[in-house]
């Protein structure tokens, strides 16, 4: 079966993870490839519009990052398979969730946060 790269152009669809119907109406581009409210997707790619992958497990938005050009993109991981994709964000992407993802690191370090009180005080010394 040849699977078209436009297949994602102008379509519509419903996420599967909050159930908002997504179009590609104010996205600021023709290609929609993740929700708009929850920013998750559905791995479908293995190189961007390919629908080549197998998998159909969902995309959960895991972080997000600047590009060289100040462009964000929203980090993918496949809860199926664990693969891991970038994509652009979207014009109409919540802003809320957005930064919520950008900070959750901040918010819940690798580490207890008492001991970076321990370092600042050690720096004084």
């Amino acid at each position: 079966m040849n699977k078209s790269k436009n297949k994602s152009k102008n379509s519509t669809f419903t996420c599967r993870v909050c159930g908002t119907i997504v179009s590609s109406d104010g996205a600021g581009t023709e290609h929609r490839n993740h929700c708009p409210v929850c920013l998750s997707s559905v791995h479908l790619d293995v190189e961007p519009g390919d629908r080549a992958a197998d998998c159909g497990g969902v995309m959960e938005p895991i972080g997000v990052w600047v590009r060289k050009n100040g462009e964000w993109a929203v980090i993918h991981r496949c809860k199926r398979c664990g693969t891991l994709s970038s994509n652009r964000i979207a014009a109409d992407d919540d802003p809320v969730k957005l930064m919520s993802i950008a900070v959750k690191p901040l918010a819940s370090p690798p580490f207890p946060l008492e001991l970076l009180n321990r370092y600042s005080e050690f720096e004084k010394k």
